[in-house]
């Protein structure tokens, strides 16, 4: 029991917590990479090329037995979530680009909504208004939104003051950066990566259903949109010296994105979506918002400020209802299931159609 519990909670839980540390690592190491010239059709090119690469080894080291043929369905939809991360990705580091790594966790905040609304339209959460687990999600959500919000636009007074005297605060004026029309660019192009990463968490879903084997799909996935990032980019940055790597910051944000950011964050999502659906990972999104204050604190020294905390404590109540009422769900779902079963073996009619309705 203990084990089972530990795979259904314990580990999706802090698996979704570190791939949001690495996404805000990665970013804060990408934007320091674009203020020494990196450009960012470079930097996606050069990252999926290292990623797939990473992955192409894993389907040999942890081989699997009985695993389904390739139908074409399956590989059209592997295409089609290739060209809807690629073009996530093109809004994501061009949005940072224009703002700031804060402002793209403060922006991240759109995913849960986003995606509760597209998994209830495609029927991947059930919908029962009158039911308390129902209501504690959708408290949950809108929970983690206020938070996040609360952290990024309510300043309030300093509890821990800065160490440095020309550290930025976590505020408004911050998120803005160079000029008020690059924020609204930056802005709508990071509002567009997150309604285009809740489709992506969808079709996703759908795909690792197809085919219950993570690694050949986040492969195969990698592998395509590799294909199709390398002339794109080839053909967007026409400045031959910007493909030259040197061993500084550019070269530091490239490789530790390659390892450790998309090929990770996919991999972890993808086994995520898996195991617990697309609105339990969506949920872990805003939660960048309270890293990226605590990185700012312990490691850039900046102040810590009241809305920070009060934000951060309001996200983190309404991300735990969420996994509650997951977690609470899982517990009917698998009731249910030992019921049927149970029927199943008695020769009684299965109750596995009805399951299959409230499947989430």
């Amino acid at each position: 029991m203990g084990g089972w519990h530990c795979k259904k909670e314990v580990a999706p839980l802090s698996a979704m917590a570190a791939v949001e540390f690495a996404t805000v690592g990665v970013n804060t190491l990408y934007k320091a990479a674009t203020s020494k010239g990196l450009s960012y059709f470079v930097f996606i090119a050069y990252t999926y090329v290292i990623g797939t690469l990473v992955l192409l080894p894993l389907p040999f080291i942890f081989r699997k037995r009985d695993v389904p043929s390739l139908q074409p369905s399956f590989l059209y939809r592997i295409v089609l979530l290739a060209l809807i991360g690629l073009s996530a990705n093109l809004c994501a580091y061009k949005g940072i680009e224009y703002s700031s790594p804060t402002l793209s966790s403060a922006a991240s905040n759109l995913t849960p909504a986003f995606t509760f609304v597209l998994a209830v339209i495609f029927r991947m959460e059930t919908l029962k208004l009158r039911s308390s687990i129902t209501q504690i999600k959708i408290i949950g959500t809108m929970l983690s939104v206020f938070g996040a919000l609360v952290a990024v636009l309510y300043e309030g007074p300093i509890i821990i003051s800065s160490s440095s005297p020309q550290a930025p605060s976590l505020s408004l004026e911050y998120l803005l950066g160079t000029s008020e029309k690059n924020w609204v660019i930056g802005g709508l192009l990071l509002v567009s990566q997150f309604l285009l990463t809740s489709v992506w968490y969808i079709l996703q879903t759908q795909v690792v259903k197809m085919y219950p084997n993570e690694i050949i799909v986040v492969l195969l996935y990698f592998m395509c949109i590799t294909t199709m990032a390398i002339p794109i980019c080839f053909i967007a940055e026409t400045n031959l010296s910007a493909w030259t790597l040197r061993p500084d910051i550019i070269l530091v944000a490239i490789v530790l994105s390659g390892f450790f950011g998309v090929p990770f964050s996919s991999f972890i999502h993808t086994w995520g979506l898996h195991l617990k659906g697309p609105l339990y990972i969506s949920i872990f999104r805003p939660l960048s918002i309270a890293i990226a204050a605590a990185v700012g604190v312990i490691f850039l020294g900046d102040a810590l400020c009241l809305g920070s905390v009060v934000g951060a404590a309001i996200l983190l109540l309404g991300l735990y209802a969420v996994v509650w009422g997951k977690a609470q769900e899982d517990d009917t779902m698998g009731y249910d299931s030992d019921k049927t079963g149970d029927l199943a073996d008695n020769g009684k009619t299965p109750l596995l159609q009805s399951c299959k309705v409230e499947d989430v």
